[in-house]
């Protein structure tokens, strides 16, 4: 077999935009994610519209119903 063919396995932080922040094993390295388990609206229960990139205006612009 040949040797050094698998990426390095080690431990990273996940920060989350909510400041949550947990540790993973993986091979990329430190990460930023928008939503996780504290956050997210199906695990807290709680309805909270996210759109960081404006993607529900730019939807209701293109596709809206005009009134006349």
């Amino acid at each position: 077999m040949k040797a050094n063919t698998h990426p390095d396995y080690k431990l990273s932080n996940v920060t989350c935009s909510c400041g949550h922040t947990f540790q993973v094993h993986g091979t990329m390295g430190d990460q930023s994610i928008e939503l996780c388990s504290e956050c997210h609206p199906f695990y807290t229960g709680k309805q909270k519209l996210v759109d960081t990139a404006g993607r529900i205006e730019q939807f209701k612009k293109k596709y809206g119903k005009t009134t006349k």
